[in-house]
């Protein structure tokens, strides 16, 4: 085994677990291997062990890895996972299966705008800034209600589910339930929640998609110097 598949055998072992010791099934929890900076040789590593869920923070860094693995593994699924410039919609939606970014109005308009023009509605969740943070995108838990609605009913998004990035110096726990009464409330089903230091708490606390990055493909490569 390559030791993308060891590190894939062991986030999925640990996967397992937690959802088994919250009483739940872990074919309901779906891994996305979050392959930011790394190159299509390392996500190839994972599509040959059998993994088929990625997930890319920029358009731009998509588009340069995963066309060529889409064609060679037509069941591959990509979600991005990162702030999306209105301007980027068309590539978006062009490329992605899955928007897990959808954190305001003139997004959500913009794209679908361009999933009418090209045939495509890749599901959306909605991106809550569960701590407030001012710094961070996202919609405020006292907002969301209405921006769902505002999504479903004015817009007809396919939004499916919501997501969070916790504030890092809080307890997540907090933060992951607080996302799950909102989509309760709002019949969404999708929660997409957890990376790699707490994947684990996500999935206990009702995660149906958690983001893995490091725990799967290692450190990040350093930025290349162009000096």
């Amino acid at each position: 085994m390559s030791e993308g598949a060891d590190r894939l055998a062991d986030v999925t072992g640990h996967i397992a677990e937690a959802a088994r010791a919250a009483g739940r099934s872990p074919s309901d929890v779906t891994l996305v291997a979050v392959s930011k900076t790394h190159g299509p040789e390392r996500v190839r590593e994972l599509l040959d062990a059998g993994h088929r869920v990625f997930g890319e923070n920029r358009v731009q860094e998509a588009e340069g890895k995963f066309p060529d693995l889409k064609a060679a593994f037509p069941d591959l699924e990509l979600h991005l996972i990162g702030p999306l410039q209105t301007n980027k919609a068309r590539d978006a939606v062009a490329l992605f299966d899955v928007i897990q970014s959808v954190d305001r109005e003139r997004l959500a308009a913009a794209l679908v705008k361009e999933m009418d023009k090209l045939g495509r509605r890749p599901a959306c969740y909605i991106q809550v800034n569960t701590g407030e943070e001012p710094q961070k995108a996202g919609i405020l838990p006292k907002d969301i209600d209405a921006f769902v609605a505002l999504c479903r009913d004015q817009y007809k998004l396919p939004v499916v589910g919501l997501m969070c990035i916790p504030p890092v110096d809080e307890e997540p726990a907090l933060h992951f339930a607080l996302l799950g009464k909102m989509a309760a409330r709002n019949g969404l089903a999708k929660l997409s929640m957890g990376m790699s230091a707490d994947y684990e708490t996500a999935v206990r606390l009702g995660a149906t998609h958690v983001r893995v990055g490091s725990a799967l493909f290692g450190s990040r490569p350093p930025p290349e110097n162009h000096a």
